[in-house]
């Protein structure tokens, strides 16, 4: 329980940090759009390339790994689409940051300092692998969703627009370039590096500060059947889902499956705010299911942690 409040708190502080500056007028709505920008267009390509860079490839690309975590992501992003599209909303952009919500967790600012601690530095090929495709598959898709979304195109179109979100995205660049120095053996020189990491470390803290921007004057409460089904599918369906995966389909070893299914068990990361804030669509629902599955999380990840800890450092001696 101390390892999720440690993390946890934080979060709610930024939160509450970002929240009381807008009540008090210290800085305006319009910086909201700024600090979403910085941490879309600067701080989050920079933390891709940095953190890709410096990671072997072949252990960063674990298509093991890859299939329980994509797996989990299918497995409950399709249902929850569906449903989202019969009972919620029709447009594009709604079902998208719907269903996102219930499956992009808080994989770098919770996820990362938790399955360390929890699993010690043996993990850590596994987290980085977890982390970007966690990433890299649900914002590419989401971007790509949002650019129909933007756009109004139907039939062929779609596809072009759909593309064309991809190819605009800065993250999938970033991961790309990061891939190829990695792939290629090259050192990125340290000043070059610190400045990306310098830059890379900044993108969670301004996406938080931000949504506790945007809370001021916000009414959080509307829409509390949906926030709640969103957040209980992030936290027990998204986890039971890559749980079985893990276990009856896909092989992998105890600590591939530990830290699976605590980065599935996480709640909505703060990035499904900076894309629905980019593209003003759904805006305050993502705001309500970070902020309730988060404080949620605190509860249900510490059973995930109390679960997994014994039998992934028994594994790793």
């Amino acid at each position: 329980m101390q390892a999720i409040l440690d993390v946890s708190i934080p979060v709610f502080a930024i939160i509450l940090t970002g929240f009381l500056a807008g009540r008090f007028k210290l800085l305006g709505q319009d910086s909201t759009a700024a600090l979403n920008g910085f941490v879309y267009f600067i701080a989050l390509p920079a933390l891709f390339v940095s953190s890709t860079a410096t990671s072997p490839v072949r252990e960063v690309l674990d298509w093991s790994l890859f299939g329980v975590v994509i797996g989990g992501y299918v497995a409950t992003a399709i249902p929850v689409a569906i449903i989202a599209r019969m009972f919620f909303s029709k447009r594009i952009g709604e079902v998208t940051l719907h269903t996102g919500s219930s499956v992009f967790a808080n994989n770098g600012y919770m996820g990362i300092p938790l399955a360390l601690a929890a699993f010690g530095d043996g993990a850590m090929t596994a987290i980085v692998a977890s982390v970007i495709a966690n990433i890299v598959l649900v914002l590419g898709v989401a971007s790509a969703l949002m650019e129909v979304d933007r756009t109004g195109a139907t039939g062929p179109r779609m596809i072009v627009d759909a593309f064309r979100g991809l190819v605009r995205s800065p993250l999938l660049w970033a991961f790309a370039i990061g891939m190829v120095i990695s792939a290629a053996g090259l050192t990125i020189p340290s000043p070059a590096l610190r400045f990306m990491e310098m830059l890379g470390s900044a993108a969670s803290p301004c996406a938080l500060f931000a949504m506790g921007l945007f809370l001021v004057g916000q009414a959080v409460h509307k829409g509390a059947g949906e926030v709640v089904w969103i957040s209980a599918i992030k936290l027990f369906v998204h986890p039971a889902a890559t749980w079985l995966i893990a276990q009856y389909l896909i092989d992998v070893n105890a600590v591939q499956e530990g830290v699976s299914v605590l980065m599935a068990s996480l709640p909505t990361g703060g990035l499904i705010f900076v894309l629905a804030q980019r593209y003003g669509v759904y805006v305050q629902r993502a705001t309500a299911v970070i902020l309730v599955s988060t404080i949620v999380s605190v509860v249900t990840v510490s059973y995930v942690l109390q679960y997994y800890v014994p039998i992934v450092r028994a594994y790793l001696g």
